[in-house]
C-alpha cells in the first residue's frame, strides 16, 4: 500500500493546521463580539433550514462542525431560549427541535461577525481566484471521500 508522497502529506498538514486557525479565530471574533461559540450559529441555522424541525441525530449529520455531545448542545441552547423540543409528529415517542424567535434573532445577530471573520481570515488571504480553486479542490476531497466511505 505504501506512505503517502511528501507533497500529500504537506498537503494534509497544511488542511488541518488552516482548519484549527481559522476556526479559532472566527471562534475569537464571536467571543469578542459578545456571541456564544459558533457550534450555537451551526446548530440554530439547520433548524432555520428545517422548518417543520429536525431529530437531535438529525440535526447533527446536518452540522458542518462535528459535535462530540449534541445532547449538552441542544440542553444549552434550550435553556438559553433558542430553541424548543416539541412531539414528533411522526412518533410519539420522539422530539424534534424547532428554531425559536429567539433564536432566529441570535442567527441574524451574529451573522454580520461570522461573515466579517470569514472575510478578514480567509478572504482578504485569497483572491476570487483563489478561493474559487480552494473550493473547487475541497470539494474534490468530499467526493472522493464519498465513494470511498
Amino acid at each position: 500500500m505504501g506512505y503517502p508522497s511528501k507533497a500529500t502529506t504537506a498537503a494534509w498538514v497544511a488542511l488541518l493546521r488552516a482548519h484549527r486557525l481559522l476556526f479559532g479565530q472566527v471562534e475569537a471574533d464571536l467571543k469578542a463580539a459578545g456571541f456564544p461559540p459558533l457550534a450555537w450559529y451551526d446548530a440554530l441555522l439547520e433548524l432555520r433550514r428545517a422548518p417543520a424541525g429536525l431529530r437531535a441525530v438529525d440535526l447533527e449529520e446536518h452540522m458542518l462542525l462535528a459535535q462530540y455531545s449534541i445532547s449538552r448542545l441542544v440542553e444549552r441552547l434550550e435553556r438559553a431560549g433558542y430553541l424548543e423540543r416539541r412531539p414528533d409528529p411522526r412518533d410519539g415517542r420522539g422530539r424534534i427541535l424547532v428554531l425559536t424567535e429567539a433564536g432566529g434573532e441570535l442567527l441574524a445577530a451574529m451573522w454580520p461577525v461570522y461573515a466579517a471573520s470569514i472575510r478578514k481570515h480567509l478572504g482578504s488571504a485569497l483572491t476570487k481566484k483563489d478561493a474559487e480553486a480552494l473550493a473547487e479542490l475541497l470539494n474534490k476531497l468530499l467526493h472522493h471521500g464519498g465513494e470511498q466511505g
